[in-house]
Parts: C-alpha cells; sequence; structure tokens
C-alpha cells in the first residue's frame, strides 16, 4: 500500500495493547452490562440500558479507529536504522538558539505523537523542519508565539 503511515514500533505495540484491551475486556464488559440492563424490563425507559449502549457505540468506534491505523501503518524499528541525516524515528537534541535550553524529541508517527513525552510528529511544523537535516544545522519553525531557531546538537536512532 503506497499510503501507509509510519509508525515506530513501540507506538505500534501500544496501540495493539490498547485494541487488544478494548476488544477483550471492555467489550465484554459492556456485553454484560446490557444484558444485566435488559433484564430490568422495558427498555424505553430503561436508563442503564440506553448508557450501555452509548458506551458500546463509542468503544466499537475506537475500535474500527484503531483497526483502521494499524491497517495503513507501516511498522519502522528506529533501531535499525542507518543514517547520518534525521529521518523518521530519530531522537533528536535540539538547543532553543534564543533561550539556549536543550529539547530532545523523537520524530514518530502522527496517531502516537505526545509532546509531554518528547514525541513529535513527522508532520508537524518542527517534524518536518528537522527531516533531512544534519547535526550542526539550524531549522526554523514557525510558532503561534513566534519564530523558534533551533540547532541541531545531535541525534540517534534507539
Amino acid at each position: 500500500m503506497a499510503n501507509e503511515l509510519p509508525i515506530t514500533a513501540n507506538g505500534e505495540k501500544k496501540l495493539r495493547d490498547e485494541l487488544n484491551q478494548l476488544i477483550k475486556v471492555e467489550r465484554e464488559e459492556i456485553k454484560q452490562k446490557i444484558a444485566e440492563a435488559r433484564e430490568l424490563g422495558d427498555l424505553k425507559e430503561n436508563a442503564e440500558y440506553h448508557s450501555a449502549k452509548e458506551k458500546q457505540a463509542l468503544l466499537e468506534g475506537r475500535i474500527s479507529q484503531l483497526q483502521g491505523i494499524l491497517a495503513g501503518s507501516q511498522v519502522i524499528d528506529p533501531t535499525s536504522i542507518k543514517s547520518d541525516r534525521i529521518v523518521f524515528g530519530a531522537t533528536v537534541t535540539l538547543v532553543d538558539v534564543e533561550k539556549g535550553n536543550e529539547v530532545i524529541y523523537q520524530i514518530v508517527g502522527k496517531d502516537e505523537s505526545n509532546i509531554a513525552q518528547g514525541k513529535i510528529s513527522f508532520l508537524s511544523p518542527l517534524g518536518k523542519a528537522l527531516i533531512g537535516k544534519e547535526e550542526g544545522d539550524t531549522v526554523l519553525v514557525r510558532a503561534p508565539k513566534g519564530d523558534i531557531e533551533y540547532e541541531v546538537q545531535g541525534f540517534e536512532f534507539k
């Protein structure tokens, strides 16, 4: 499939773990709640039944979403990458040129990005700016609060 989106091996594992939890545990719990609510009688005025059916719809939506993401993903193991330039999967050490503070980000797939965990999407402005750069290069990122200039201190694939 030509339009597969990259995802790290760790990101794929987290999504698979969530999918398994939803299918094997939460789906079964919802089925049980619906069965119990049905036993209470009149379904038209049964709040427990309607609540359980609503939760079931949300759960099935998330399961479908995860299955779609996983089906359309190309798993990339960053530890297997050898590159003298920054590519998907790289963990990059940057210095904010103006403030002098150091930040470390891993470039990951869009469905696994989490800025609080230091994971940025390859589709984000910073992710796009870093792809193809080398140690010592500078990148300018347009941010809502103004442009930020970073210098690439180094990068590794781990």
